[in-house]
């Protein structure tokens, strides 16, 4: 007869309102293993929809006494939490029933309940771990959606997820989800996948009876573009319909798959088919990044704005301290000036003049050594590129236009109206021939070309950016381009990259969780792309090169 195992305990608990579903609780109850030792930071599991896998057929509790005892996982506690309902005002009244809500949303709403309230309440209590290879959710139909978009979104805090009977269709954007897993540089998870080959599926009707789409073809789907980016992934597709009797019969196993090689650390890797003939390398992820290369930082820890010294040395300035410094390959650093004027943007030249913008006094100065010349007074800018010949361009946010001054023969500056609610990133085709300017209010980043006299025409919102579920905006403020025509936006869903015929192709992931800012490819041969996020300087190795100011480059022809 085998040994009934220790057993843990389920206690009940209530989470109050919080900021991020206002005025409703939500339920729930927390397993502790009878191994659970104070003195140890602890791993967990987040398990939504958590009534239903306390309950019958699934018993998690029971599942997780076995498996802990046999040591095939770690010791670890789970969060079993429910969806939240808005109470009723009244008997009279209906309550608001959170879940859809909740779970289906593909933004970082649902990660940030539970990273900032429900885990917190938790951990006033247990000693959970910090480590995202500690961590990990688990979800049924809509809540396996939850799952997963709350890892996606935070990888950072989670590298593990069990996925049931997953909603990966179109009830608030989930259908997306497989494309943008396909275009995104894979991220440190992995990934269990469990549904029936009769989801929402009848004779009559083989592809799904539900308007939002096919259970088992998104889960399908789902698998093979996590499988294109070289996840850590299983799907497990059995006979049943949208019901948890086959997750239940493979919960040990999941769990078993999940927490195998424990503690090792889940990291991404490319593809295993990634060099077979055939392989497809356009607008390839694994053409532009060093997998074994992230993001590092570098230099001082406090940069407004970069630009680029035609050597490949990164210039860049510290609004707050009016430090303008030069970093060189190894990422020593040595202040070349001293600008009390509130430098927020900066370019440099083809002769090595360093182009600041002063906020403070309205006006762009250039630099030959620590003295400043003026070249445009009465200004706005946001950020500014400049071209061999010194043609030197600028958006101006506050009046929606983009500026230009020839440097070279300095005058009052020239205007373009944009339309645009808020022109911000500008930066110049390797030819110099053409200028990719960003909205950050919009979807659309803008294309101009060039004339012989410098002034930008022919404009068309040529470049289609993702957005983050919650906007309807890009964000986008940085932006730039390689050689061979691609362009590089910095949004807050990490760096994304245009084919030259405007499509996002790929997703480079940011250096930490937040926004990307400026953007400049820099180093002896222009493979490093710098990036500014949150105030500090980081940078990374890529396959691909920038293309220095005094020695403009055509592209080659774009793929059509």
């Amino acid at each position: 007869m085998a040994q009934d195992p220790p057993h843990g305990q389920v206690i009940a608990a209530t989470l109050p309102p919080g900021q991020f579903y206002p005025g409703t609780p939500h339920a729930y109850s927390i397993y502790i293993p009878a191994q659970y030792n104070a003195n140890h930071p602890i791993p967990f599991t987040v398990f939504m929809d958590g009534a239903s896998f306390l309950r019958e057929p699934i018993r998690t509790a029971q599942v997780l006494d076995q498996l802990i005892a046999e040591h095939a996982i770690p010791a670890m506690i789970g969060i079993f939490v429910d969806p939240g309902v808005l109470p009723a005002i009244s008997p009279s009244a209906q309550n608001r029933y959170e879940r859809s809500f909740e779970y289906d949303a593909l933004s970082d709403r649902y990660s940030r309940f539970l990273l900032e309230e429900l885990i917190p309440a938790v951990a006033t209590h247990y000693r959970l771990s910090t480590s995202p290879d500690d961590r990990a959710l688990a979800g049924i139909s809509t809540g396996a959606a939850a799952a997963f978009i709350a890892a996606w979104n935070r990888p950072d805090q989670f590298h593990r997820v069990i996925s049931f009977i997953g909603t990966y269709v179109a009830m608030r954007g989930a259908d997306s989800l497989p494309a943008l897993v396909r275009k995104t540089e894979p991220r440190p998870l992995r990934v269990y996948l469990e549904d029936g080959s009769n989801d929402h599926i009848v004779a009559g009707e083989p592809y799904g009876t539900f308007y939002a789409g096919s259970w088992p073809i998104n889960n399908q789907v789902m698998l093979e573009d996590l499988e294109f980016g070289g996840y850590d992934v299983k799907l497990t597709l059995g006979q049943g319909g949208h019901e948890m009797k086959g997750g239940a019969a493979i919960l040990t196993d999941a769990l078993r798959w999940m927490w195998r090689d424990y503690p090792q650390p889940i990291v991404p890797h490319a593809p295993k088919a990634l060099n077979q003939p055939g392989w497809d390398s356009r607008g390839s992820i694994f053409s532009t990044i060093l997998p074994d290369e992230p993001w590092q930082p570098v230099g001082t820890s406090s940069v407004s704005s970069i630009g680029v010294h035609p050597s490949g040395d990164v210039i860049v300035a510290d609004a707050q301290s009016g430090s303008i410094q030069r970093l060189d390959s190894t990422g020593t650093t040595h202040e070349i000036a001293h600008d009390n004027g509130n430098p927020t943007a900066l370019t440099v030249g083809a002769d090595g003049r360093i182009f600041v913008y002063q906020r403070a006094r309205r006006k762009i100065v250039a630099y030959r050594s620590t003295v400043a010349e003026d070249v445009a007074t009465g200004v706005d800018v946001a950020e500014m590129t400049i071209t061999q010949k010194g043609r030197l361009y600028f958006s101006d946010p506050a009046q929606h236009r983009l500026g230009y001054v020839d440097t070279a023969h300095p005058s009052a500056a020239s205007y373009t109206p944009l339309a645009m609610d808020d022109p911000a990133g500008v930066t110049l085709s390797p030819d110099q021939a053409m200028l990719v300017v960003t909205d950050a209010k919009g979807r659309y980043s803008w294309s101009f070309q060039l004339g012989p006299d410098g002034r930008p025409r022919n404009g068309e919102p040529f470049y289609r950016l993702e957005v983050k579920d919650d906007s309807t905006t890009s964000e986008v403020r940085g932006v730039v381009e390689d050689s061979i025509g691609q362009v590089y936006f910095g949004t807050p869903l990490g760096v994304q990259v245009t084919e030259a015929s405007g499509r996002v192709a790929m997703i480079l992931n940011g250096p930490e969780y937040g926004a990307v800012g400026s953007l400049r490819f820099a180093g002896p041969h222009y493979d490093w792309l710098y990036a500014i996020h949150k105030g500090k300087l980081y940078r990374r190795h890529l396959r691909t090169f920038g293309v220095a100011v005094d020695a403009p480059k055509k592209p080659p022809l774009p793929p059509l």
